[in-house]
This record gives structure tokens, sequence and C-alpha cells, in this order.
């Protein structure tokens, strides 16, 4: 049965097999006209048909490798090789089977992400009145917020949701690389794609489908697998000069023999497969090795432009930092009490989205300050939040903006990785919070790694306080530092950096412009930030910084892979055609030598799905 599904499933392997074998019996038992007819006849068509798909990829503006091809089994059919233009037919539509499992193979990963995508929901009705509830079994697209679902032993968990059991044990190491489950409690985030433990246990739906965690991961994915477009300019490259030092040797062969058969000789060892199928299995190779390394690239040409970045910058709040801050101190100015300061600062700060605001309202939960609501409030992109309380205008963010508004604004001195949040109320000010927010460990390694590695220039670009800026940077070994930036300022800096290619690092939705206007934009998509996620061309699905290098070599190395079978085939068809030049490759064992040349570009290509790791050195962790 499975060998009847690989004939289905490759028709044009089938009859050209059929028609081989026929023509052999028929020229077996003394029919060779016949035979050569029959092999015309079905090559012609071929011929056609491969014409007919050129003149489409010409009018889409790619070069036709394939005339090389039609150009060999005319010419053999001319000086009567029929036999060897029926087996450069079986080479071509072989090589769609070839392309077809070495790019099921490449692309593996990629796909067990797809196929392990939730389709199904149980949902409970009147899930809270007792626990014999009625299931219902939904598409998981059909899920809405507040759903609560029952999540069975072993099951990928439909959508992101909180737990409403006690505790629950979850294996996320599809989601964020972590090989070992981790425990949940209740009210705990539990993200899609996670695969529930021993227990069953039930969930709160907190966002439909298309918004959680993995269907945005397949989403990458699924756009990740339809994206070509290196693999076109590679073969672009080299299709031209390739064609015509084909055509000029099987030509000079012809010329200097007086033999027209010499001229088909040459060229049944010109085939593209290596081309059109060993660059293109690279890729997809490179694509399926980072996916399972936790890193998602949107498609070839992010690993071509990965493979040649020449500068790095790098946002400083949850990339080059952990993205955690937590408060160390609060300066009330004269006439305002800390825990005064803190309550007003963090009920400002519940109307923000910024990294410290979280910060802020965690630090007043955790002190017990209840949140005041606001009769009006607004955020000013990237500089603060400005609030109504009880009928004081509270006004929180960068020191320049508070400082325009509070004109008796002082300046607090910060130690290394600190930041501050100004206050101001009523048009005074009213201090500052401090916050403390170290680099990560691995960032000093990840800049040092890269440095070494041909990117040449390392720039922060932040919308923080220079000194908080600064002496982050010092701690990294960045020593250019652009601080206190609007986001279009962003974009123009990084659009001016030199060398290119340029790679923009961020993590959160201030970062979706610059991400989207670099070269390359890297989100950090650990934590869902799904705006600057959506605008990068690579998704780092690990909280972790190392990834970062991981995608570099990853890049460089698929790259290299798919040059290497490109020249390795070339190489070889060159070496083959210039032997037969001579005559001693006949145009049948030619063909079938050109197979083999194929088969080894096409293995080669597949060693873009290992290769050497990145060997990033890290400091030691201090829990050990």
């Amino acid at each position: 049965m499975r060998f009847l599904r690989i004939l289905w499933r490759y028709p044009a392997i089938t009859v050209t097999v059929l028609v081989l074998i026929g023509v052999l019996v028929v020229h077996a038992v003394g029919a060779p006209v016949v035979g050569r007819w029959v092999a015309t006849c079905y090559v012609a068509v071929f011929v056609v048909w491969t014409l007919v798909g050129m003149v489409r990829d010409v009018l889409r503006g790619h070069v036709g490798l394939d005339i090389l091809a039609v150009v060999a089994m005319v010419a053999t059919l001319a000086v009567g090789e029929y036999i060897a233009s029926l087996i450069i037919v079986l080479m071509l539509s072989g090589g769609e089977a070839l392309e077809d499992y070495a790019g099921r193979r490449a692309k593996r990963d990629l796909s067990a992400l797809l196929d392990r995508s939730p389709r199904i929901a149980h949902v409970l009705v009147h899930a809270r009145a007792a626990e014999s509830d009625e299931i219902r079994d939904l598409p998981v697209d059909d899920v809405a917020v507040g759903d609560v679902l029952l999540v069975r032993p072993s099951e990928i968990v439909p959508v992101d949701g909180v737990l409403v059991t006690a505790t629950g044990t979850f294996d996320e190491s599809s989601l964020t690389g972590e090989s070992m489950p981790v425990t949940r409690t209740s009210g705990g985030e539990v993200l899609s794609g996670a695969i529930n433990g021993s227990r069953a246990v039930r969930i709160e739906a907190v966002r439909t489908s298309s918004d959680s965690q993995y269907q945005q991961i397949v989403a990458l994915v699924r756009a990740a697998e339809d994206s070509h477009a290196p693999v076109v300019r590679l073969a672009d490259r080299f299709a031209i000069p390739f064609t015509a030092v084909s055509l000029v040797l099987a030509a000079t062969a012809w010329a200097v023999s007086g033999d027209a058969t010499r001229f088909a000789e040459v060229l049944v060892l010109a085939t593209p497969c290596p081309l059109l199928i060993a660059a293109p299995v690279a890729f997809l190779g490179g694509l399926s090795r980072a996916a399972k390394a936790g890193v998602i690239m949107k498609g070839g040409a992010v690993i071509e432009q990965l493979a040649r970045v020449r500068s790095a910058a790098f946002d400083k709040t949850g990339t080059l930092t952990q993205g955690r801050p937590e408060l160390v101190d609060v300066r009330p100015a004269e006439g305002f009490d800390p825990d005064e300061l803190l309550q007003l600062t963090a009920s400002a700060e519940q109307y923000s989205t910024h990294v410290l605001a979280e910060s802020i309202r965690r630090a007043a939960d955790t002190r017990g300050f209840a949140l005041r609501g606001a009769s009006e409030a607004r955020e000013e992109a990237t500089n603060g939040v400005v609030a109504v309380i009880d009928g004081r205008e509270v006004v929180v963010g960068k020191p320049a903006y508070v400082a325009a508004l509070a004109p008796d604004t002082v300046r607090t001195t910060l130690d290394v990785s600190q930041a501050a949040a100004y206050v101001a109320v009523d048009g005074r000010f009213a201090g500052v919070l401090v916050l403390a927010d170290h680099p990560r460990p691995e960032a000093a390694a990840v800049v040092s790694w890269l440095r070494g590695h041909q990117v040449d220039r390392m720039v922060m670009l932040t919308g923080d306080v220079s000194p908080t800026a600064e002496s982050v940077a010092r701690q990294v070994g960045i020593s250019e530092v652009h601080a206190e930036l609007l986001p279009p300022e962003k974009v123009e800096l990084a659009a001016g950096l030199r060398p290119r290619p340029v790679m923009m690092v961020g993590d959160g939705v201030n970062d979706a412009p610059v991400l989207a206007a670099a070269d390359i934009g890297v989100a950090m998509g650990a934590k869902g930030a799904t705006a600057a996620g959506d605008a990068a061309d690579v998704v780092i699905l690990v909280d972790s910084l190392a990834k970062l290098v991981d995608a570099v070599s990853i890049g460089r190395h698929t790259l290299r892979v798919a040059l290497t079978a490109i020249w390795i085939g070339i190489g070889l068809s060159v070496g083959l055609m210039i032997v037969a030049m001579t005559g001693l490759i006949p145009a049948v064992v030619g063909a079938l030598v050109q197979e083999l040349v194929d088969l080894a570009t096409i293995l080669y290509a597949l060693r873009a799905l290992s290769g050497p790791s990145a060997a990033l050195r890290q400091p030691p962790s201090r829990e050990g």
C-alpha cells in the first residue's frame, strides 16, 4: 500500500518509468523505431509542459533554469539518444520526489509545531456550579474569553488561560525550551501549547484562540514555511553563468569533435537540480533547526540577512535587562509622605503599559495599599501617565516630562542598574520611586560573542534616561548609547546605522516600529509581546538573550551549507562536462551519473539540520 501511495503521489515518475520500461522492451524485441517514436512523443509532451512552467517563472521575474534540461532533452532526441532523453525526464520528475522527501525531512520540527496545534476544546457548562458539569466539545476558534475549559491528562492546553484548579503541572518545552515540567497554582497563567500533566485541570480562558501564544507561534511557522524569496535569489544569482558555461562547453565539444552527439553528451551532465532543490532544502533545514531551538524565523530571507548581519542595536528594558524591575527606594519630596507617594503613583500607573508601571503596582500591592480609581487618565506615549485621583492631578514619568509640568523637579542620583519614576502632584514635584532592573546574566556574553563574530557595531537605543542606560551598557560591553528616544527617533537612528545589514533586538510594544524598520527585527517574544512579535522577522520564544547567538549561528551555518551544496553541484557538473567533452561518458551513462550528483548535493544540504553549537560562554548560575 505504501508503494502504491508513492506511485499515486508522483504520477510523472510513474508514467516515465512505465514509458522507459516499455521502450526498453520494444527495443529488446527488435523494434527500435517504435521505441524511438514513443520516447520522442512522450519527451516532446514533457518539454512543452516544462516550457510552459518556465514561461510562468519568467513572467514572475525568475530566471528559468530548466532551459538546460530542455535543451538536453531536445539534443538527445535529435541525435537518436532517446533512452538518455527518457532518463533526463526521469531525473527531473524524480527531482520533485527528492525535493519533497528532503523538504519534509528538513522541516519536520516546523511541521511538528503545526501538527500539535490544538483543534478541540472541552468547554464546561455552568463550570463553577459543580464538578460534574456538562462538557461540550467546541472548535478551539469558538472558545470565548471567560469560558472554563477541562484539560484532560496529557492533553494540549487549547487557549491561554488562568488555572481554576488548585494546582497543575505542565510541560512547556514547546514554548519556552524548558525541559522540566512547571507547576502552577490557582490563578496562575497557563499558556496554550503547554501539555497537561497526569491530572485533569480546569482553566478559565483569558484570550481567544487567535490571540493565544501557541496559535501565534503557529501563524509565524506558517509564514516561515510559505517564504521562498532567498532561494529564488540564490538560484537566479547562479543560473545565467551556469547556463552560459554549460552551453559554451557543449558547443565547444561539438565544434572540436564535429559530432553533434558530443553536444548532447555534455548537456545531460548540466542539470540544474543543485540550484533548484539543494538550496531550498538547506533553508528549510535551517528554519526547522531554529524552531527546535526556540527561535521562529519568518522565512528563508531572514536566514540570509542574519548570516550577513554587521551591526546590532538593542533596546534596554526586557532585552539587555531582565525586564522585572523591583522597587528599592521611595524618595518623597518635602511635604509628601512615602506611603502616600507610593499609593498615588501606583494608582496612576494602573493606566500605563510601561514595564516600570507593573513593578510599581506590584510593590504597592505587596505593601497592602489599595489602588484608587481615576476620574480621568491618559498615557503620554514614552513619556509617562497623567491621572486625576481624588481631585488631584498625578503625573508619573521621565524627569524631563515631569519637570516640564513641575519646574521644582529635582533629579536624583541613581546607582548602577537603577531606574527612576518621577512624580508630580498638582504641579508640584512629589518625589521619586527608584527601581532596579539588573542586566541579564547572559547579556555580556552575547554582546562579546557578536563582536567576535563580525558584528562590527553595537548600539543601545532606549527611551530610558541616560544615566541608567549608560550604566547597563557599561556592564554588558556596549559603548555607544542613545537614550531618552521616542519611537520615531529609534527608527531614524536604526535606519542610519552602518555597516548594513542592521539587526534590532527588542521586546516591547514601543519597539514594534523600529523592529519593522530594521533589516532584521528580533523580538523577545517569550512573554507574549504580540505587537513586537508581529513586526519582527525573528521571534525568540525562550526568555533568554542567548538564543540570539543561536539564531545568528544557525543563519550563518545554513547559508554556508546552501552555498556549498550549490558549488558542489556546479563543480561536479562542470568537471563531468569537461570529461564528457572527450567522448568518454555516453549520454545514457551521463544522465545516470548526474542523478548521483543531484543526490549528493541534496544529502549535503540536509546538513543544515545540524551543525556546530554556538558554544556561548555564560557566567555560572548564582543558584549553584
